[in-house]
């Protein structure tokens, strides 16, 4: 069965934008769960680096493929059981016959919108979902991402809740569950981000979730630089299967959106009209932001021993080649642009660790629409939204068809 993308996929993915998260404790902010997602599937990149330096090619790819997918799939089974506070979720867990029922029951409900994903994605879901009790590299490195982005977020809170008679105890679970994870690579360094250029850094990428996007024009919900980047991520892989891509290439794709906002760290998110002023103000930003990037996160990489994360990162932002938007190979160690005709064909295979640029646009553009979209369909009246889903359209009706993907076929679902 071919994989067709829908809307209802889209909006879904979308949704964990909705989903508050410690919403029975005082909040600085809004703290939701797209956000986390995102977190957590930065760090959990991460930690798969560091794992798999070791490995041969053939594994390294494997576990790659299991910590996407492991991922989405949590994400999705999360989206449906929604707020079931931790603890009931666990106490569920630990009784395998309540588990199965409440598994079942999830997969029921997200049937409808994954069933277009094709069978074999539905199977590897069940699979996934039904065997929690598998302690795998990659769900371990997943577990470990899992708690240190909670933990991250316990953290912001944990100030303003001093009469919270709970907080003790959460603290001393997400400590002690972490040090049992101690013998996967990075975890130390996590526990002590304070102390190593690794824990900084992982920490740095949470706090783009204090960035709002469209900050000068209100929306409901509210969406974050860094729920954006996850958000465009799941639509990269997705897309992905849709257009049949090899296995490297929907690697790069996933964490090339999970990365591709990664300079506004830097430089704030700056709308696409004052980037586009003039091409002087363009490359003025595109300067700024590489000169920040080097000095503020590739540089102390570098410097700590994590050479093989700052070529990663450099790969999937396209710095060789201009922009993250490019599509790319990597033959025999020089990284070349492609074309789409050349990427759908000759390079679509693993040895040339592929990366559609064009398509990632096409994510980021989806995730923008569907942004503006939503606030409107909330009761957000707004000329700055009108004109952002007039100029998403225009640009893809006069390109209906971008890496693949039938984009203007799809925004039409919209109407």
């Amino acid at each position: 069965m071919s994989v067709i993308i829908r809307k209802s996929l889209l909006e879904l993915i979308f949704s964990g934008a909705f989903m508050k998260r410690w919403n029975d404790k005082l909040r600085p902010m809004e703290l939701v769960e797209v956000d986390k997602q995102a977190h957590k599937m930065i760090v959990a990149w991460l930690l798969f680096l560091l794992n798999s330096r070791d490995m041969d090619v053939a594994r390294k790819r494997a576990l790659g493929e299991a910590i996407v997918e492991g991922g989405l799939f949590d994400y999705l089974y999360r989206l449906v059981i929604t707020d079931i506070k931790p603890p009931v979720f666990y106490r569920i867990k630990e009784n395998p016959e309540d588990y199965r029922v409440l598994t079942n029951w999830v997969l029921h409900q997200l049937k409808p919108r994954i069933m277009p994903l094709g069978q074999d994605f539905m199977t590897r879901m069940g699979e996934y979902l039904m065997q929690p009790e598998d302690k795998g590299l990659g769900r371990r490195i997943l577990y470990a991402a899992h708690l240190y982005a909670s933990y991250s977020e316990f953290k912001l809170l944990k100030s303003i809740n001093r009469m919270d008679h709970e907080l003790t105890e959460i603290e001393a679970s997400f400590v002690d569950r972490l040090k049992e994870l101690r013998d996967v690579k990075g975890v130390a360094e996590l526990l002590d981000e304070d102390g190593n250029v690794f824990g900084r850094f992982t920490r740095m990428c949470g706090r783009l979730r204090f960035q709002k996007r469209w900050s000068q024009t209100p929306r409901v919900p509210e969406t974050s630089v860094l729920g954006h980047m996850f958000i465009v991520a799941a639509f990269s892989w997705f897309f992905s299967m849709e257009v049949g891509a090899c296995r490297a290439r929907c690697q790069n794709n996933f964490f090339a959106g999970l990365f591709h906002d990664l300079p506004e760290l830097l430089t704030r998110d700056i709308i696409s009209p004052v980037k586009g002023a003039s091409l002087e103000i363009a490359e003025l930003i595109h300067e700024y932001e590489r000169r920040e990037l080097d000095r503020v996160v590739l540089a102390p990489l570098k410097q700590g021993g994590y050479d093989d994360i700052t070529e990663r990162l450099e790969y999937f932002l396209g710095l060789a080649v201009g922009s993250e938007f490019k599509a790319t190979v990597n033959r025999d160690g020089t990284i070349l642009e492609a074309s789409e005709a050349q990427l759908a064909g000759e390079f679509n295979q693993d040895t040339l660790d592929p990366k559609d640029g064009p398509l990632l646009k096409v994510c980021d553009s989806l995730a923008a629409y569907i942004e503006a979209h939503t606030a409107l369909k909330n009761g957000i009246s707004s000329d700055q939204l009108h004109q952002a889903l007039f100029r998403i359209r225009e640009r893809y009706d006069e390109t209906p068809v971008i890496a693949g993907v039938q984009v203007s076929a799809l925004l039409a679902d919209f109407n």
